[in-house]
């Protein structure tokens, strides 16, 4: 995580979306937890909450973009062939495609929350010849969700930003999400509680 602190300290929204770009494309990058910390930047004022959530998204978009033009042209030989490299072994594969044939198109959205499969999903969407127009409302609605759940949440916890990594580690990627939805969803309801109460 530090080399990521690094990039956003020094080259801003521009390290943000590059980051973001080339980690969903599949590049080993802690997404969820780098986008915490930009969350805590826009905590300790180094940052804007709408230039960092934009650039998030545009970064998001970009990889998963970039994943399903590699899907569509070059199909999944190219894809079991050059995965391991990236950590996109042939299970995980199997996996995506078989989640994709059942949920479809809800997998571009909850996809983003699921490591592993977030990598994956443009890609088999590709293979797939999904029409371009449907995978990009749904892909790009997704890529939405998840920025501006991550750096709301790291914006939330300020100085506590760091358990987002600690939670992960320990209690798995899946309990974590768990508890994030939980956890948006209590503010949610006590703001909406709050301004009906003015």
């Amino acid at each position: 995580m530090a080399h990521l602190g690094w990039l956003i300290t020094r080259y801003g929204y521009i390290g943000i979306f590059s980051a973001l770009a080339l980690g969903i494309v599949g590049l080993p990058v802690p997404d969820e937890v780098l986008l915490t910390y930009v969350g805590y930047n826009v905590f300790q004022g180094k940052m804007m909450y709408l230039f960092a959530l934009v650039s998030a998204f545009l970064g998001a978009v970009t990889g998963i973009s970039i994943s399903y033009a590699i899907g569509l042209k070059l199909g999944l030989p190219f894809l079991k062939k050059f995965g391991p490299k990236i950590h996109i072994t042939p299970g995980r594969i199997e996996y995506t495609q078989n989640l994709f044939e059942k949920y479809g198109n809800v997998m571009l959205i909850v996809g983003y929350f699921i490591p592993g499969v977030r990598h994956l999903t443009a890609y088999i969407a590709g293979i797939s010849h999904m029409d371009l127009r449907k995978f990009m409302i749904f892909s790009y609605s997704g890529a939405f969700l998840w920025s501006i759940t991550f750096i709301s949440l790291g914006h939330e916890l300020g100085e506590r930003w760091f358990l987002v990594e600690e939670y992960i580690h320990r209690y798995g990627f899946y309990s974590f999400a768990l508890i994030i939805l939980l956890i948006l969803g209590a503010i949610a309801y006590f703001k909406l509680r709050r301004t009906r109460a003015k």
